[in-house]
């Protein structure tokens, strides 16, 4: 079977990257298609395991908004012969909404919804009581124009994004200034190619933003800070969102020695002016994190960082056994790209 991608259009690659790390980790078997930014395919998917894999996007994607299930694709001026020409009953059992998202394509929002479901509803035979219901539907069919090709699918998942508004950093009760979104925050725990069960851990866990996503998709979590405020404020946080299984730890990373390597590491060192750092300055922080961290994590293990684009990491990574894996670059403002790297042991050299 195929499923169709909604995705987030506020990167042009990390919402791709996080769907093919998550597929992967979560040994989901599929061909990747990309139609334009913002909409994928996934073809060849096992129909057998699909409820478990609705839960798995729904459980941990950030940066897709819905996935649906393709029933065909046609070129648009044949929207009316291929409506008339599916079985409904296969999909609708009671009530049903049209939906239209379009991608680059001029097609009329209103009057392709209006139109596709009266041919719906004259399709269907006498005794049918399949109703069109506009409001919460137990039905929705979705038809996605791209350019002058339409994707026509039933919506499985519509992702709740009203988490990623509610736990913004200055919603939580320990707040400080220049947090990670929780957005970013859950894609960098994706990255990493985390389990559920697994261990994450964060050396430099601020407020505990990376940690609360890391837990929120079934992981334990574990904290450290050199700030012990930080420490204990990201135990408060972790808390309020009903994280229990984790544990923090006031120390500095270059002394940090894990009651369990973990399987994986996703952090957003410390590089700012108004940050903390202890008495390490420069690329002297990323040298001496990558070092203590390297006996910290399991041999396939990912570490997933955030860092500015002035600190060239592939000579630090080199230096200390690490190869980069992937890196993606986000403009924070004109003096500023926060770059995202994904990295693992170099266990060759």
């Amino acid at each position: 079977m195929e499923l169709l991608f909604i995705q987030s259009q506020e990167h042009p690659e990390l919402p791709l990257a996080e769907l093919k790390a998550v597929m992967e980790c979560e040994e989901i078997q599929g061909n990747l298609n990309i139609i334009t930014e913002g909409l994928v395919t996934v073809d060849e998917i096992s129909k057998d395991n699909i409820d478990d894999y609705y839960k798995i996007f729904t459980r941990r994607l950030g940066y897709t908004h819905e996935v649906h299930e393709v029933i065909c694709n046609f070129p648009k001026d044949q929207l009316k012969e291929t409506i008339l020409s599916i079985n409904w009953q296969d999909y609708i059992s009671d009530n049903f909404a049209v939906r239209v998202k379009r991608f680059n394509s001029d097609l009329d929002t209103t009057a392709t919804e209006r139109e596709a479901g009266s041919l719906i509803l004259s399709s269907l035979p006498e005794d049918s009581n399949i109703k069109v219901k506009l409001n919460k539907p137990d039905s929705l069919i979705k038809i996605v124009a791209f350019e002058d090709q339409i994707y026509l699918a039933i919506e499985k998942i519509k992702l709740n994004k009203k988490h990623f508004e509610d736990i913004k950093p200055h919603k939580r009760p320990f707040f400080y200034p220049g947090s990670m979104s929780p957005k970013l925050a859950r894609c960098m725990v994706n990255l990493s190619r985390v389990k559920e069960n697994e261990l994450v851990l964060d050396p430099f866990c601020g407020t505990g933003g990376i940690l609360i996503e890391a837990g929120l998709i079934g992981c334990r979590v574990a904290g450290s800070d050199i700030n012990w405020k930080m420490k204990n404020g990201t135990a408060i946080n972790l808390e309020h969102c009903g994280i229990k299984n984790y544990r923090t730890f006031h120390i500095d990373v270059r002394e940090l020695k894990m009651y369990e390597e973990a399987s994986g590491v996703v952090t957003d060192p410390p590089y700012g002016i108004s940050t903390s750092t202890g008495d390490m300055k420069g690329n002297a922080i990323f040298k001496e994190f990558f070092t203590s961290i390297y006996n910290n994590m399991k041999d396939d293990a990912y570490l997933c960082m955030a860092s500015p684009h002035y600190v060239d990491l592939k000579p630090i990574a080199n230096e200390t056994g690490f190869k980069i894996i992937e890196q993606y670059y986000i403009k924070m403002h004109r003096s500023l790209t926060r770059v995202i790297t994904v990295l693992k042991k170099d266990l060759d050299i």
